[in-house]
């Protein structure tokens, strides 16, 4: 892994407007457009180009981002589209070529990939009723297409949007933590972007009536998407998820309103508080 550098510039002047993001060394360019400034937005040139994009907003049940993938020759057509008809989202994100080199092959390329990853990650709920098949590519054009993608997910969490990521590999060194209590046994690590906890966990079958109403959204969630899966014991965690953070983590797990930097432990005991705190003394 090499370094590289965003540019971020916001033509409007203020840090909740359109922003225009360029990354190093790529042709491609991404523009987030709050769907309050659309109208005004939309007049820019980079609006009718082909393009890649992605709808963003909060889901009914409040547990999940709601997502929308869609690809178009013209930008523009299809986000006035979308407008018009689809009210959940409240960003729309997009991807398009400075040298003006994106087709519809690659564009539709692009969106059946995007697609598959968000249904991989599992930490959305996707708008969209099909799931687009992959057109016919050149092994060249198929690694072209792939080498865009690559730079288009580098830049996605730079605009806030991380739902196309698996939980990252823990960096060597790093601590093991643990989550034991009442119907609860869970282990995972802190990550970058909150917290993960890994596949075969345990959470706790029920939840105490003071628990916070995110939480227990974001767990009724889980469940009805089989991340979390009744068992006799309890739920167990299907998959390795990613939380926004310990206590959220820990508060899902337990069935409960928690201090996740007090709640999960290391194998001798102390807290990832402590473990924080000595790390900062060394």
């Amino acid at each position: 892994m090499r370094g590289f550098s965003v540019r971020v510039f916001m033509p409007d002047g203020t840090p909740d407007g359109i922003r225009i993001i360029e990354k190093s060394n790529w042709t491609g360019k991404g523009i987030v457009c709050p769907r309050s400034v659309y109208t005004k937005a939309k007049t820019r040139k980079e609006f009718n180009n082909p393009g890649v994009y992605v709808l963003w907003g909060p889901s009914d049940s409040g547990g999940l981002p709601r997502i929308y993938v869609g690809e178009g020759e013209s930008i523009r057509n299809r986000l006035d589209t979308h407008f018009a008809k689809k009210d959940f989202w409240t960003t729309a994100i997009f991807f398009v070529s400075k040298d003006e080199n994106l087709n519809k092959v690659f564009v539709k390329h692009l969106e059946s990939r995007l697609l598959q990853l968000a249904n991989e990650a599992n930490r959305s709920e996707i708008d969209n009723t099909n799931a687009p098949n992959p057109p016919s590519l050149s092994e060249a054009d198929h690694a072209d297409g792939e080498g865009f993608l690559d730079e288009m997910l580098f830049c996605l969490p730079v605009m806030g949007l991380t739902v196309f990521d698996k939980p990252a590999i823990p960096v060597s060194g790093s601590t093991s933590l643990y989550l034991r209590s009442k119907g609860t046994d869970a282990k995972g690590y802190e990550s970058t972007e909150g917290f993960v906890v890994l596949k075969g966990s345990l959470a706790r079958s029920d939840e105490v009536p003071s628990m916070g109403r995110p939480q227990l959204d974001l767990r009724a969630t889980l469940v009805t998407r089989e991340i979390l899966v009744a068992e006799e014991e309890g739920f167990r965690l299907a998959q390795d998820y990613e939380f926004t953070s310990p206590s959220t983590a820990a508060a899902v797990m337990m069935g409960r309103s928690a201090n996740g930097r007090i709640e999960w432990k290391n194998d001798q005991g102390q807290t990832l508080r402590e473990i924080q705190e000595a790390s900062t003394r060394n």
